[in-house]
């Protein structure tokens, strides 16, 4: 007889297709050879340079991984945060400006003799609510201000090792906010010809999916009338929202299988006894093409709208609440450098296609990556089995081991800044990949 399963508590979810995943992926990367890229980038004696510049401030970066983990602050409330980042860069000589582009807890520094190409290193800093740096955002700010200072340091001691401009973005409200989309129609992304930053996660890995995402938040507007007495003089908002709701699950049989739909139903009536007058849905679409991202909203729409019409409710959609997020476009010729930098520091990050694309989400750099060539590498932070926006990924953001991430993607990040500054052969086939993969799109109005 099988055990009777205590109801009061909900069954544990089976890791068996986790673990099909992290087995696939470890056969997958025994078999991908070596990083390699065709060009040269910084010279070793500049690389060098900013191995040593960084291992000087070491101690100050451990120190704003752990302040800004502390902190903790929330979507577009970072100010102690981007105080933490200031004051670190202005003991160092670096002139900051904070409260740019619309956007009070934004931030930006420059480096470099101006001389040439503009490249920009994007840090975040905004937390989770409740659990605070569960997307490991610390580790982000760290190493992306870790990279900036050891250009700065090496453009100190010769201003013709570092061509053109380096600036250090500050880039708040990343989850939820698309913080970068409301810099970028501020003018952040103005003037600069490439973006890079990196992410901490469950693997060191080069390229991986992210997925575009839009939120839809559905209001349905009935009739109350007493569900006993007069039930038929009432229209149910809830049951429209309900289904739209089912409706979601149908429209997932018939979309591509990375494409992904999940939503709430944040107000769903006060009293049993009383018809619901008011109900709404909250939605996120998300899918891994921009044209495939735009037809799914369509169609969640028009289910929206269908759930209306058959339960007599009326509806309002309101998409994008806050801005939407593009899915990422990778360099390749950027990849390549970031790669090669991090072998050397004994990593081995994953190929595009080797961890399985399912395990995918969405970040606004995506929108960047649209306007200007950009990667948005991983770095390993914690065990392969911590998921982020978790308890355990937070406690992981701050680990030894979070610490050495930060350290080494602040080596990446560097170099390869310096190679596309350094190197006009790798810079022009940036610019011409990008132009290959479809040119700037006009972000801002794309699902208009």
């Amino acid at each position: 007889m099988s055990e009777i399963r205590d109801l009061s508590q909900p069954t544990v979810p089976n890791a068996s297709y986790l673990d099909q995943i992290a087995a696939e992926t470890q056969t997958r990367s025994e078999r991908a050879g070596e990083w390699s890229s065709e060009f040269s980038g910084a010279p070793e004696s500049s690389t060098a340079g900013l191995a040593a510049a960084l291992a000087a401030a070491r101690s100050d970066l451990d120190r704003l991984l752990h302040t800004i983990h502390k902190l903790a602050e929330t979507a577009f409330v970072e100010y102690e945060s981007v105080s933490a980042i200031a004051s670190l860069l202005r003991s160092r000589g670096v002139e900051v400006e904070t409260g740019l582009f619309g956007v009070e807890t934004s931030l930006r520094a420059t480096t470099g003799n101006g001389d040439g190409r503009t490249i920009a290193i994007l840090a975040e800093y905004d937390a989770l609510p409740e659990i605070g740096h569960a997307c490991g955002h610390n580790l982000i700010a760290a190493s992306g201000v870790g990279a900036f200072l050891a250009l700065h340091a090496l453009w100190e001691r010769d201003p013709s090792a570092v061509p053109g401009s380096v600036v250090l973005l500050g880039t708040p409200a990343e989850e939820g906010h698309s913080g970068k989309e409301v810099m970028a129609r501020g003018g952040a992304f103005e003037g600069i010809d490439a973006a890079i930053m990196v992410h901490g996660y469950g693997y060191d890995c080069a390229e991986q999916v992210w997925l575009g995402r839009r939120l839809l938040t559905v209001n349905y507007s009935g009739i109350a009338a007493h569900a006993s007495a007069q039930p038929f003089m009432g229209r149910n908002a809830l049951d429209a929202a309900n289904l739209f709701y089912q409706g979601l699950g149908l429209i997932r049989q018939q979309m591509p299988p990375i494409s992904r739909l999940h939503a709430v139903i944040a107000d769903g009536g006060t009293r049993p006894s009383i018809i619901t007058e008011a109900a709404t849905v909250q939605c996120y679409v998300r899918s891994k093409f921009p044209e495939t991202l735009k037809e799914l909203s369509d169609r969640v729409e028009d289910a929206a709208k269908g759930a209306a019409l058959m339960t007599g409710t009326g509806v309002e959609v309101d998409w994008d609440e806050h801005p939407p997020s593009l899915p990422v476009r990778t360099n390749s010729a950027l990849t390549q450098r970031w790669a090669v930098h991090e072998e050397t520091q004994g990593r081995t990050p994953l190929p595009g296609g080797v961890l399985d694309e399912s395990i995918a989400a969405s970040t606004d750099f995506g929108n960047v990556s649209y306007r200007i060539p950009g990667i948005h590498p991983l770095i390993k932070t914690a065990d392969a089995d911590v998921a982020l926006h978790t308890r355990e990924f937070a406690a992981a953001s701050i680990t030894p081991a979070a610490e050495a991430a930060a350290h080494d993607a602040g080596y990446g990040l560097a170099c390869t800044a310096l190679d596309f500054l350094v190197d006009d052969d790798l810079a022009s086939e940036v610019v011409a990949e990008f132009e290959r993969d479809g040119g700037a799109v006009d972000v801002e109005n794309y699902f208009n």
